[in-house]
Parts: C-alpha cells; sequence; structure tokens
C-alpha cells in the first residue's frame, strides 16, 4: 500500500506549524518565501499526478518480477523488519546512483533546487522519476510479496519528511550514529564542496558510515546546487537539466562524449570542454 497518498493532510499541516514557528521567531535559518514555497507545493502536487501511471507502472514491472523468482518470503514480523531495513539498503545505491549518473540526477536535481530547506522543500518532488523499479527488484527477486515492498518503499518516504527542517538541531549521539536525521540530510542538501554528494541515506545513516559517503554537519550549510537555477516556473524546474544535457550531448564531438554527458556524473566534461549542467547541492 502506497501511504505517502493518505500522509498529505498531515503534510500540509505540519507544514503549517512550522510555517508559524518561523512567524514567531526564525533565528539564522532561512524559513520560507513564497514564491520558493509555491514551486514546492506544484512540484509536489505534479508528482502526486504524474506519480498516478509511474505508480502503476511500477506495480506492473514489479509484480512481473516477483513471479521469475520460486523464493516466496510469508508476511510475518520479521519479514516487515527485513523488508524495511532491505528497502533502505537499496535506496541508499538507488539515491546515490541520482547524485552520480546525470541522466538519473536530471530528475532528482528536481529536489535539490531549492535555496530553502523546510518541510515543503519535502514536498519538491520530481516527475520524471521511476529508476526505483530496478533498484528495489532485488528484493523483489528474494521473494518478498509485493505489498509488503511497496509499503516498506512508502515509509522510506514517509520517514523522509520530517527531516527536511532546521527546526531541529540534532537529536544526540545515539540516534543521530544509526538513523538519518534533519541534521544529516542538511548536509545532503549543502552546495559547499564539503558536502557535495554526502549522506544519501533514507532512515538509516548507517549505510553511509559504511559506504564512506557521511559527513557530519559543521560548517552552515548553503542549500541549493552549485549552479542554482533563476525560475519558480515548475516546467523549467521538472526539465531544465534534460534540456541542459541534449545541448551537451549536440555539441558532442564523438560518441565517448555523448556517452559521458549522459551516463557519467553531473560535472563530467572531457578536458577540452564545458559542462552547461547543474551539480548537486545534494538530496
Amino acid at each position: 500500500m502506497d501511504l505517502t497518498v493518505f500522509a498529505v493532510p498531515a503534510f500540509v499541516l505540519l507544514l503549517v506549524v512550522e510555517w508559524l514557528s518561523y512567524r514567531r521567531s526564525a533565528g539564522d535559518a532561512r524559513g520560507y518565501a513564497g514564491k520558493d514555497t509555491a514551486t514546492s507545493l506544484a512540484m509536489g502536487a505534479g508528482s502526486l499526478v504524474v506519480g498516478l501511471a509511474w505508480g502503476l507502472l511500477t506495480v506492473l514491472a514489479w509484480d512481473a518480477l516477483h513471479d521469475l523468482t520460486p523464493l516466496r518470503v510469508e508476511y510475518a514480523w520479521w519479514a516487515w523488519a527485513l523488508a524495511i531495513v532491505g528497502v533502505d539498503f537499496c535506496y541508499y545505491w538507488e539515491h546515490r546512483a541520482g547524485h552520480e549518473v546525470r541522466l538519473l540526477w536530471a530528475s532528482h536535481v528536481v529536489h535539490h533546487s531549492s535555496r530553502h530547506y523546510n518541510l515543503s522543500t519535502a514536498l519538491r518532488q520530481t516527475w520524471t522519476g521511476a529508476h526505483h523499479i530496478a533498484f528495489m527488484g532485488p528484493m523483489l527477486l528474494l521473494g518478498f510479496p509485493l505489498g509488503m515492498i511497496v509499503t516498506a518503499y512508502s515509509v522510506n518516504l514517509l520517514y523522509q519528511f520530517w527531516i527536511h527542517t532546521e527546526r531541529i538541531r540534532t537529536l544526540g549521539r545515539p540516534i543521530e550514529f544509526v538513523f538519518n536525521t534533519p541534521s544529516h540530510h542538511r548536509v545532503h542538501h549543502g552546495s559547499n564542496s564539503l558536502y557535495l554528494d554526502r549522506n544519501y541515506g533514507g532512515i538509516l545513516i548507517v549505510w553511509d558510515r559504511l559506504f564512506r559517503s557521511f559527513e557530519p554537519e559543521g560548517e552552515p550549510v548553503d542549500y541549493g546546487l552549485t549552479k542554482n537555477i533563476a525560475t519558480f516556473n515548475p516546467l523549467r524546474v521538472a526539465f531544465h537539466e534534460y534540456a541542459a544535457i541534449a545541448r551537451d550531448v549536440r555539441a558532442s564531438r564523438t560518441w565517448r562524449e555523448r556517452f559521458g554527458r549522459v551516463l557519467r556524473g553531473p560535472g563530467w566534461a572531457p578536458r577540452d570542454r564545458a559542462v552547461t549542467g547543474v551539480r548537486a547541492g545534494t538530496a
């Protein structure tokens, strides 16, 4: 069951509560800006609508993968626990690939395009993302039921909503060591050179510690992209990096360069050539 749709009223309520808290005291945080928040909400609404089609495609693909394997995992408490941890592990690699493969980054960049960091930023979602179909495939091939994986993936996304805030600083060492928290995820959204491509975890931060992509929050975070886009137009926000890829491919001189512009990192270019796209201030 996809729980994110049912959580929308709670998202809106918590967003309003956070906005009101900034009205009382913003401190050093950026808080909310009208046009930026409107863009985030528009991207979120568009993602829900487009997600109906992506969701159907995902369910059909995952069901087909599940039918390919003779393995079957029963609905039991331990299976649910394994599913949530396993999906989180797969999500780590999905998220990391979204930063390291430019074609996937063209989808994920939407989430990083805001220069503010608040609960509305969590709703700034892509309209083109479907690569989780492949990254969650191993869980289906291991025999986990389709409904269990859909629910576990929804739980993963729901968890990540509340960490998009500056109103919570740190939660103490035991929690910060194991779980993804607002402090860890602020780093992920930073365009500071120290913070680029760090802290990919969904629920757990232990994957980042294990695979050496962890960075603790230290210097103030500069949110957004290394080269920010000067637009609040949802269509441009959704597709600007695809346009940049198309420009780079058209200008490429060799097939090696064309493939590199699409499949290598967002900042990649031959030594004598420039890249026109933007790189993570990360998500």
